[in-house]
Parts: structure tokens; sequence; C-alpha cells
């Protein structure tokens, strides 16, 4: 069995650890905020104190973390990944990153004489925790074939999207749609909310017509119960919007509608609302509709 060491447990990569335990593999954890291992360790796994310590004698490492900045605080420094990673060892990166600092990563790797794939997935806690993830891989297809007992472990598909890199491209462009979906789905519920439409009967009009989504199927009932309990936070994909933002102005392709979604997802956030589930975005639209009910400015 594979040596495995698994960096960031949070919402993601807390049950991939779990899962990975559970079929057998040897799992070595680290987190920024220690406590956060312990489950972990009671499931089998070895808590390392530090990136470096985590990443000494694994066959494969995979990091799940937040953004470029925590990317930057693990892989680089005199405790870092690179630090302590021997010959040989197949790096997975699954956060969600911008495709410079992914293709950097992947380089650094190779002068360590280690292969790298940037391979962030689709499908929030739920499917982490269900081991139904969807990996978009960006690397060298042998590494992939290679890892594929952990990607299957993890998930029920792998794309291979091309060269490193393009794994995060493929995140960044899934998310640009899922974050205008979303907003789409929240916008329409307040006409029809507005109009007198009962919620329920609205959605199940969507879930089976036209405008049928995978975000009205997982997002519909959370804003209809108010149940804005995380599984995808808010704060999580205006990181990923700014990201897409970055990119879409670096290749000059016009981008109103992701413009506009990461708009609504920054008045979210200033109103408080990052660590709520992304679906909360909502609430800006029941905000507006509260002032015209009540004539008064919005906070």
């Amino acid at each position: 069995m594979k040596k495995i060491a698994v960096l960031g447990l949070g919402t993601m990569g807390g049950p991939m650890a779990s899962n990975l335990l559970k079929r057998g593999y040897e799992v070595t954890v680290y987190n920024r905020t220690a406590e956060k291992c312990s489950p972990f360790v009671a499931e089998g796994a070895v808590a390392a104190k530090t990136p470096k310590e985590a990443a000494h004698g694994q066959s494969l490492i995979i990091t799940m973390v937040s953004n470029d900045a925590s990317i930057n605080d693990i892989y680089y420094g005199e405790n870092g990944i690179f630090a302590g990673v021997i010959d040989g060892t197949t790096i997975i990166d699954c956060s969600t990153i911008s495709p410079g600092l992914a293709k950097k990563l992947a380089a650094d790797a190779t002068a360590l004489d280690c292969s790298f794939l940037d391979a962030p997935v689709t499908g929030s806690k739920p499917a982490a925790i269900d081991g139904s993830l969807v990996f978009m891989v960006g690397g060298d297809a042998e590494t992939i074939e290679s890892q594929m007992d952990v990607f299957n472990t993890l998930g029920q598909k792998v794309i291979p999207m091309g060269e490193n890199g393009n794994g995060a491209v493929a995140k960044l462009a899934h998310n640009t749609i899922v974050g205008i979906n979303n907003v789409a789905l929240a916008e329409g519920f307040a006409i029809a909310s507005k109009s007198g439409i009962p919620a329920d009967a609205f959605l199940d009009l969507v879930k089976l017509g036209s405008a049928g989504s995978k975000a009205a199927e997982l997002k519909g009932r959370k804003i209809i119960d108010h149940d804005f309990t995380n599984q995808f936070s808010l704060a999580l994909m205006l990181k990923d919007l700014k990201l897409a933002s970055s990119l879409t102005d670096n290749t000059g392709v016009p981008a109103p509608m992701l413009n506009l979604a990461k708009s609504m997802f920054q008045s979210g956030a200033a109103k408080g609302y990052g660590d709520e589930d992304l679906s909360a975005v909502v609430k800006i639209y029941e905000a507006y509709i509260e002032q015209q009910i009540n004539g008064k400015p919005l906070a």
C-alpha cells in the first residue's frame, strides 16, 4: 500500500483523508490548525507537525487548501513540502488555485525529481464524504494512470485536461458556470417569491423545466429552508470567481456574466455571509425585496 500524506483537513480534505484510511492506506496528516488532526489520528493516521515532516518518506502527497497564499505557505520555506520531499514522490494538488501557480509547482517539483498533477475537484462536501468527486487533472498521462487507485478511492471520475495548469484552468471555467448558475437560481426565486409563487412549486418547475441545473438540485431546497450550513462557502466561491476574472483579464476573454456574478458574491461577503454556504447569495435578493416592502435603505 502507498504511503500518503494529506495536507489540509478542511471541508474537502478531511473526508478525503478518511476515505483513504478506510481503504487501508498508510496516511500522514497535517493541518495548520493542529487540533484538526485529532479525529484522523483516532482513525489511524499519523499527525505531522510541519509540511516538511508530512512530506518526508511518502510515495504520494495530496494537498487541499483554500488559496494561493496557503499553497505557498505549505510548499515553500525551510519547513515546506519541497524541503522534505524525496525523489520519485508524486504530488497531487486538489486545491483551486491560479494556473500560473500550478505551473510553478509543477516546474519546482520536476526540479526535485518528483511528479506533479494539478487535480482540482468538483463536488462539494457530500461528494467528498461519499467518495464521488470528479477530478479534472493537468499533467502527464502516465502519472495520472499510476495514481488511479487513489483517484478511484476518492472519486467517481478522472478527466485528463492536458498539460500542467490545465486542471486549474478547467476548474476556474467550471466554477464560473457554477457561480453564474447559483446567482441565476437565486434571482429566479426572488422573482417568483415577490410575485407570490409558492416556493416548492417553483422549485419543482425549475427541476423539470429547461432551467434545470445542478444548482437547482443541490441548492434549491437550501434556499427554501433558509439552510445555509456550509457545503461550499460563499467566500470560497468568491475567491474562485476572482481567480477566474483574473484569468479572463489575462486571456482577453469577455466575461460579463462572470463579473456580475462576482459582484453579487462580493455583496454577500460584505454582508458577512462568507462562511455560509454559497446559496446564501439569495439573501442579497431578499434584502432588496425587504427594502422595497419597508421603503428603507439597505444597511
